[in-house]
């Protein structure tokens, strides 16, 4: 149960590389996480990280300083819906977070000198598992899971069009073109 040791995808590591060579030079609370894990990262294949590892993407549980436990996604930055959803990785907690195996804590001091402990609980989903598991991907194990599903469900359509929504209206209240005199979207 280290908490300096993390596992990594080939494509969240990179992302780190960048953020931590964009953030030098500067007084950025980010920074010293950052080098601490990527200098301790096991760098790995997506086909290849653990089920119970926390990637970009995952849904996890986790506790801080032993409190109440928390249920998020983690995602790349802050995304806008819904709130309380996301914990980016440009937080010092979505970052400590990422790269953790269940059961693993990361421990985090701030400016102060305070240390706050954050335990991985739990990996609800990862991205690249589903994949695997036939979730999404593609390959041998897409195809798999294709011809393993009913008739109806691989014919169902992924946009439903409905002929005749603006029947009886007129268009241009609807947002559609209103002429040559239309400055259009630029004059807004």
């Amino acid at each position: 149960m280290s908490i300096d040791t993390c596992i990594l995808t080939t494509k969240d590591f990179t992302i780190l590389e960048v953020m931590r060579d964009r953030r030098r030079g500067r007084e950025d609370p980010l920074v010293p996480i950052l080098k601490r894990k990527l200098e301790a990262a096991t760098i790995v294949f997506r086909e290849d990280v653990p089920e119970t590892v926390a990637t970009l993407s995952s849904r996890i549980t986790y506790s801080v300083d032993g409190r109440t436990p928390d249920t998020r996604v983690i995602s790349h930055d802050h995304l806008s819906m819904p709130m309380g959803m996301f914990l980016p990785i440009t937080t010092r907690r979505g970052l400590a977070l990422l790269g953790l195996s269940e059961g693993e804590e990361f421990v985090l001091t701030d400016a102060a000198g305070r240390q706050e402990r954050i335990l991985l609980q739990k990996v609800h989903f990862q991205p690249e598992a589903a994949r695997r598991s036939g979730g999404g991907g593609s390959g041998e194990a897409g195809a798999a899971a294709a011809q393993a599903m009913p008739e109806p469900a691989r014919r169902r359509p992924v946009l439903k069009l409905v002929h005749g929504a603006l029947s009886g209206r007129d268009h241009s209240a609807a947002g559609g073109y209103k002429g040559p005199e239309d400055p259009g979207p630029s004059a807004a």
